[in-house]
């Protein structure tokens, strides 16, 4: 027999599988002797009050054995002999694509600019080392694209665009560890996620797909305004490449590159609104301590504490972004003369600091009023209406970076001191690993992005007592939240608005958030394109 309950108890009975089945026995009346299993289906927790609870949805094996699997299995058949559709870009967007391709019987041939996800890693550790950055091979660029390498949080709120269950069932059908399914905020972790993303390339290759690392798209190829393949570079030996079929063009939020030449080829594309500020990292201890209400912090059985603020400001959002409990901020530039900064945090959550990005909501119209100019048009010079909040982007990037020290060296200042319009003369130690410089935030950050962030700080401080400190810093510049650009698709079908058999996909398209969303929207569009493949047939 199988039995459901809810249940509502405190971490320490919530902590392992033993004290849950322990407090089935004694509060629910279960026979210890029959229970043979209990298995966690929901967890969250509830941090509102000081007495902390975990609200679980438990599966109570009764005389029973639970079921080999606790996830779901999707099967990959043998596409070698299918129909190819080029995937551009091997991402959470790409990587769900490729894999829904082959469900539909259709060979995926993915090309991707970067390096596998393993030795991708050499790179990123030569930017704290060099402070140089590998224009293909970055924490942006690579197999498992941004996210790889970025934390790897699962938690969505598009819940519209697709399965987010089939999403996570994937993960974990790869090597993902099983509470993704229960978390409320499910999380994988940097260290754990590159060996995923290895194992759904492996069935990609196993199912007959190919995957070609180092190959970077130049052009597509039309006819007739139909897209029939791409022109590629080999980057390992300058060689040029032709790879035929429909596109699925899942590139990622900072493939600039493919931005310019579809606004050179005439492709439809249009601005879209992004999110600009800094990464602010506090001690892990004080976040726990704040958000757990207990000044010895988490105790041994609550995971580092986690936070999401909100606000308006003159008509604009201030909100926390991609909080990382227990983290790193690492170096996310993917070119020379940019800083960027993201964060990550490991499985275990275990680092001394937690941060979060903290923005600016930026509407394209927005652009050119006072305190938000541009002051040129782009790194090339080339005016484009459609490019305008990249443009954008790479200037405060560049600004950055000059305030660096021409390194990767982050501008950074202490919170407290942001806010009052002081100098920080020294800064705590940070999980940065490049290093940081002390600098002035609050004078140099455009108006319309740093006085609302200063009263966004403003406003969070009231809420959660403590927040507003000194021992907090701002690390700049967090730019990367979104992609700049929208590629124009057609609802319905989810090909180009104009140029059939191009499927723009995933956050590099302007249609996704995160993880689950991109790999959602990857899932979509290899249904379309099944769709639009079996029709010329």
């Amino acid at each position: 027999m199988i039995q459901e309950y809810q249940i509502r108890v405190l971490p320490k009975v919530a902590y392992t599988e033993e004290s849950i089945a322990d407090y089935l026995v004694k509060e629910k009346g279960l026979d210890a002797g029959k229970l043979t299993h209990v298995r966690i289906l929901r967890r969250s927790i509830d941090a509102r009050q000081r007495t902390i609870y975990v609200n679980l949805k438990v599966r109570a094996y009764i005389d029973e054995k639970p079921q080999d699997d606790e996830f779901v299995h999707t099967d990959y058949p043998d596409v070698s002999d299918g129909a190819a559709v080029v995937v551009v870009g091997e991402g959470p967007g790409g990587l769900f694509a490729a894999l829904r391709l082959i469900e539909k019987g259709l060979k995926p041939v993915v090309l991707e600019r970067g390096k596998d996800v393993h030795t991708r890693k050499v790179d990123m550790a030569l930017i704290s080392r060099t402070q140089k950055v590998n224009p293909e091979s970055n924490y942006s660029f690579g197999e498992g694209g941004a996210g790889a390498y970025s934390d790897g949080k699962l938690y969505t709120r598009s819940k519209k665009r697709g399965s987010v269950e089939k999403i996570l069932n994937v993960f974990c059908q790869h090597g993902a560890p099983l509470s993704i399914l229960a978390d409320a905020h499910p999380h994988i972790g940097t260290d754990k996620l590159p060996r995923v993303i290895e194992n759904m390339r492996n069935t990609i290759l196993k199912s007959g797909g190919e995957v070609h690392f180092q190959t970077k798209m130049t052009g597509l190829l039309l006819e007739h305004d139909r897209v029939v393949g791409v022109e590629a570079v080999d980057l390992k030996t300058g060689n040029e490449e032709t790879f035929k079929g429909p596109v699925i063009l899942a590139t990622g939020h900072s493939a600039r590159d493919v931005y310019r030449y579809l606004h050179q080829a005439g492709i439809e594309i249009e601005a879209k609104g992004i999110a600009l500020g800094v990464r602010l990292e506090h001690p892990a201890k004080l976040i726990d301590q704040i958000q757990y209400h207990n000044k010895e912090g988490r105790g041994k059985y609550l995971p580092a504490a986690e936070y999401t603020f909100v606000t308006q400001v003159e008509g604009r959002g201030v909100y926390s972004f991609c909080m990382c409990p227990g983290g790193f901020v690492i170096p996310a530039a993917t070119g020379p003369e940019q800083i960027v900064v993201n964060g990550m945090s490991p499985s275990n959550r275990g680092t001394a600091w937690s941060n979060s990005g903290m923005v600016v909501e930026i509407e394209p119209e927005d652009i050119g009023r006072e305190g938000l100019k541009l002051s040129s048009e782009g790194e090339t010079g080339e005016p484009c209406e459609a490019l305008k909040v990249m443009y954008l982007q790479e200037q405060l990037e560049k600004m950055c970076w000059i305030q660096g020290n021409r390194k990767q060296t982050a501008p950074a200042q202490r919170m407290a001191d942001f806010v009052d319009h002081h100098l920080s003369y020294d800064l705590p130690r940070s999980s940065y690993s490049p290093g940081l410089i002390s600098s002035p935030l609050h004078f140099w950050l455009p108006p319309f992005i740093g006085n609302r962030l200063q009263e966004g700080f403003k406003a969070f401080g009231k809420r959660a007592h403590g927040f507003l400190t000194n021992d907090a810093i701002l690390i700049a510049l967090e730019t990367r939240t979104s992609a700049p650009v929208r590629i124009i698709r057609d609802r319905e079908t989810l090909q180009h608005v104009r140029i059939a058999g191009l499927f723009p996909c995933g956050e590099g398209a302007g249609y996704a958030g995160g993880i689950v969303s991109a790999g959602m929207d990857g899932e979509r569009c290899a249904d379309s394109c099944a769709d639009y493949t079996k029709a010329l047939e």
